[in-house]
Order: C-alpha cells, then structure tokens, then sequence
C-alpha cells in the first residue's frame, strides 16, 4: 500500500511571519507595525529562523539590511502561503453565524463621525453586531479581513465605494476666542493648533486665504490624535485648522465657532468602500448607504 510521507517539520509559525512582513515591506520596522510587536522582537525572531535554516536570510549591511538570493525566491510563495492560510482563518469566522460586521476606520473618523452615528446605526438594525477598528492606512483585503472601511481618499477605484460631499478645511475656536480674530493677520498672537499627520494644513490655508498674513504656520503644540486637537480648541487653548467633515456639528452646535469665512476645499473626501470578498458580511452594502444617507441628512440640518 502507497505510504504517505510525513510533512516536513516547519520551523516556528511566528519566525516565518516575521521573516514575510520583514521581506516583503523591506524593513524591520515597517514589519513590526503590521504585525504589532517591537523591532526588536522582529530581528529576533529572524535570527531564530535563520540558525535553525543554517544560513542568512538578509546580508547585514551599513545602511541597513537587504535579501539573499535564496530568501527572495522564496518570498513570493510565502507570501502567497500567509495570504490563503489568512483567507482559511476568515473562512472560519465567517462560518459564525451572526458574525459582528466589521469596520476599519481612520482614528479621527472612527472617533468623531463614525462613533456619534453608531447609538442609530444600532436602532437601525437591532439585530446587527458592529466591530470598529482605529487604523492609519486602510485595510489591505489579502491581510485585513473588514467590511467596511472609512477613510480619505482622493480617487476611488471600487466601483460599489460611496464618497460624501466634498469636504473643506478652516480655523476654527471657541466662540469667545473667535470674537478677538478680526482677521487672518491676528493669528500671529494665538497658539495655532496642529494634528501632526495633517500638520501642513495651517500653511495651505494660510497661502490660500490670507497670503498677505504674517503667521509663522508651524507654531504650536501637534497631536498624535486629531481628537486630542480638537479637545484642545474646545477648552480654547487655541485655534484648530478644522476638517468640516470632522467639525460641522460642533459648529452647528456653538460650541466652536469659524472667525474666518474662507473655506479651502480639499482634494480627499471620506469614502466609505465595502469588502468585494466572497465571504464580506452580507449586509456590508446596506450598512454603506445608511451611513452616507446619515451623512446627507447631516449636511441638511
């Protein structure tokens, strides 16, 4: 009878995870992001592949580090091994009946226009379960197994994604911090707050609204949240260059005020795109449309 040979002994599942994020983002750190330890807990992890296997799998270099001929050929087919063997993991959570949808979200999106509509998304449909995870890059659907994401996006090449009205940026305070602006030029006396990925809007706005203004565009403390910003402006510790997709209900509330009419339009929208996997919750669409409808009675009010 035909004997069926064992399978070789594989080394340490984590090691070749480390080694495939490593190689393929060509760099330890990047590989420590994606998969949410240290660099150091990568190169470790590498170093342990690599005495096991007997040889190099990166040439130690000054400047860095770089593929050995045997581990680039190897990567595109382990590569290929951590995409279906992800892919057979989500399979099995999409067995699961009445599985949560799933939602990627940027931070500031997730914090300050997702979260405020979740309280009606859940009278909407009782029956659904929702999970929302905060990220800074959308999802890569080889790897990321979500639903729905929401982020900024300048084109968009999903057919079925959804964008909401164009979105503008702007100062924005307290209404009491408002009422001391007669002009763009009396920001040069106040603190200008910053989120620090968008750091560079102060600048744009200043160059489109208010050229003539001496106003040092870099001043100020930056925060890692644009939520933690946004605190600070609302305790008038300073003056937000506010996103209106992010700000509009506060504005309509009163409790920031824009001492300045000229919006600039931006290039990038939110955009809501729906998973085009097979095994994507069933209900991804029509969670879509609701939140964009959401979005279009907001703009009304």
């Amino acid at each position: 009878m035909p004997v069926k040979p064992p399978r070789p002994r594989l080394p340490p599942l984590t090691a070749l995870r480390a080694f495939e994020a490593a190689a393929r983002l060509e760099s330890f750190a990047k590989a420590a992001e994606e998969i949410g330890v240290t660099a150091g807990a990568i190169t470790q992890q590498i170093r342990q592949l690599e005495t096991g296997l007997g040889f190099p799998l990166f040439r130690r270099l000054p400047q860095g580090v770089a593929l050995t001929d045997a581990a680039r050929e190897a990567l595109p087919r382990l590569t290929r091994g951590f995409d279906m063997l992800g892919q057979a993991v989500q399979a099995l959570r999409e067995a699961q009946p009445h599985r949560p949808l799933a939602i990627a979200a940027l931070p500031c999106i997730a914090q300050l226009w997702l979260s405020p509509r979740l309280g009606r998304l859940q009278q909407a449909f009782p029956e659904l379960q929702v999970s929302v995870a905060a990220m800074e890059e959308p999802p890569d659907p080889r790897r990321d197994p979500y639903d729905l994401s929401l982020f900024y996006r300048d084109t968009v090449a999903e057919p079925a994604a959804i964008q909401i009205s164009p979105d503008a940026i702007l100062p924005v305070c307290t209404p009491a911090l408002a009422g001391r602006l007669a002009s763009p030029a009396d920001l040069a006396r106040q603190t200008l707050l910053h989120d620090a990925v968008w750091r560079g809007d102060w600048a744009r706005w200043l160059g489109f609204a208010a050229p003539e203004a001496k106003v040092d565009s870099g001043r100020g403390p930056a925060f890692s949240l644009y939520a933690l910003a946004l605190d600070a402006a609302l305790s008038g510790s300073g003056v937000l260059m506010g996103r209106m997709s992010l700000v509009a209900p506060l504005l309509a509330a009163g409790r920031l005020a824009a001492p300045f009419r000229q919006a600039m339009p931006m290039p990038d929208r939110l955009t809501l795109s729906p998973a085009t996997g097979s095994g994507a919750h069933a209900r991804r669409v029509e969670i879509m449309e609701w939140l964009a409808a959401s979005a279009d009675e907001a703009a009304q009010i």
